[in-house]
């Protein structure tokens, strides 16, 4: 019977995973072009990676913007799921406010922010205008490496922080209120319940919320290729951004399964390190 239920599961990540990620291994050891016949040419794959200079900053890019939206968006996740953590009166619309930006699809929300960044027709130029916190207007998308990175970590925070919060007030909400009075009886403050009750007790959790805001980081595309394009001068240029390139620009796609089953190998590292340390605190 169980085998029963488990066979459509089984199909399905057969032929939608196992299958697709078997031949993207094989695609990766032979010169594999869109139209003829591939050639083996292992490793040439691989070892063309080291001389890429776009693989090298991109790689850099993703690394660096990993960094800055994990931090930003797990402070402004936990922060939004602590201020709606006890129930209040009107909390339960404070925490469908926050959710709401998840109900839009990921790249409306990158076409959104692209119309109200826009210098044409964007609202946010000329509201910051209005308050005098500008001068004059900001090219937001493609003036600058900064402004546009700033620009997609606004959109990320925006579209996924309501999100990780629902996951993090889960595990809140998940601590017994006992501990919090027994501490409180004890004499202790809120930052000492925070440090030695919510954290410790939260810990499965961040682990969760962490390793799928990293995960999504090292594979982020969407919000750079429609509102960046990966400029200016490639600066916003992700690794999954290059894969796309040598698969449907250059047409190399044994090159871009080579990438890619190298970001694989890099993601499952960083899960098994982070599960592992988990385990490890855990006992």
């Amino acid at each position: 019977m169980g085998a029963a239920y488990a066979v459509p599961t089984a199909v399905v990540v057969t032929l939608f995973f196992l299958i697709p990620l078997g031949l993207v291994a094989v695609m990766s050891v032979d010169h594999w072009p869109l139209l003829g016949r591939a050639t083996p040419n292992f490793p040439a794959n691989y070892t063309d990676m080291a001389g890429d200079d776009l693989l090298r900053r991109a790689v850099g890019f993703t690394l660096k913007y990993t960094i800055i939206i994990t931090v930003v968006l797990f402070a402004v996740s936990f922060g939004l799921a602590l201020l709606v953590q006890n129930p209040r009166p009107g909390v339960g619309a404070l925490r469908t406010a926050f959710f709401l930006p998840t109900a839009v699809g990921f790249a409306t929300a990158s076409l959104l922010f692209l119309g109200m960044l826009s210098n044409e027709i964007g609202p946010v130029n000329p509201l910051l205008r209005h308050l005098g916190l500008i001068g004059k207007p900001i090219d937001w998308i493609t003036g600058s490496p900064t402004t546009a990175l700033s620009s997609t970590v606004g959109l990320v925070t925006w579209r996924f922080a309501g999100f990780n919060m629902l996951i993090l007030l889960t595990g809140l909400q998940a601590i017994p209120t006992e501990l919090y009075e027994a501490a409180r009886v004890d004499g202790a403050g809120r930052v000492q319940a925070f440090r030695r009750i919510t954290l410790p007790l939260m810990r499965p959790t961040i682990a969760l919320v962490l390793i799928m805001m990293i995960t999504g980081s090292l594979l982020a595309f969407d919000q750079f290729y429609i509102m960046t394009r990966g400029g200016p001068d490639d600066s916003t240029t992700s690794v999954v951004m290059v894969i796309v390139r040598q698969a449907f620009v250059k047409f190399n796609l044994g090159s871009a399964a080579a990438i890619s089953v190298a970001a694989l190998g890099v993601l499952i590292v960083l899960n098994v390190v982070q599960l592992g340390v988990l385990r490890r605190r855990d006992s």
